[in-house]
């Protein structure tokens, strides 16, 4: 994997981070309005972009391990570590990428606050324990996700 591929990668990401944001903002809304009629499909399409974030963290984690080790550095390594060993360009965008995917992550927290104001209930925890995982480390790092 070089480095255009995984520059790739990190965009999907990137842009289903901003979907994430954007799914969680529209069920707050729901949930707000009190238009319980919609809850379950607005809850679904959150699930539904989670599962693709999921589905896509292995490779990305996998594709940012062999680059790390084409720059040199040990499996494992922050995003961080990695833009600064990449040739430029690379070096800033892959700081761009690791930028965009906190400030997004950073975003979600409060939806996820929210989220469990607006339901009163344990039920929505399982929706974003990972979040809170995530937002304790590198959300580029190796399995930020445990």
């Amino acid at each position: 994997m070089g480095l255009s591929d995984v520059s790739t990668i990190l965009w999907r990401e990137r842009n289903l981070l901003d979907l994430l944001l954007f799914k969680l903002e529209e069920e707050r809304l729901v949930l707000a309005a009190g238009l319980d009629r919609w809850l379950p499909q607005a809850t679904r399409e959150v699930e539904l972009v989670r599962a693709e974030l999921r589905r896509i963290e292995a490779p990305r984690v996998g594709a940012v391990d062999a680059l790390a080790a084409e720059l040199g550095l040990r499996p494992g390594r922050s995003l961080g570590e990695i833009a600064a060993a990449a040739p430029p360009p690379w070096d800033r965008l892959l700081d761009q990428h690791r930028v965009a995917v906190s400030e997004a992550t950073e975003a979600i927290g409060p939806l996820e606050r929210s989220h469990r104001q607006l339901l009163g209930s344990r039920e929505v925890e399982p929706l974003f324990a990972w979040l809170e995982a995530a937002q304790q480390s590198d959300p580029l790092s190796r399995d930020p996700t445990k």
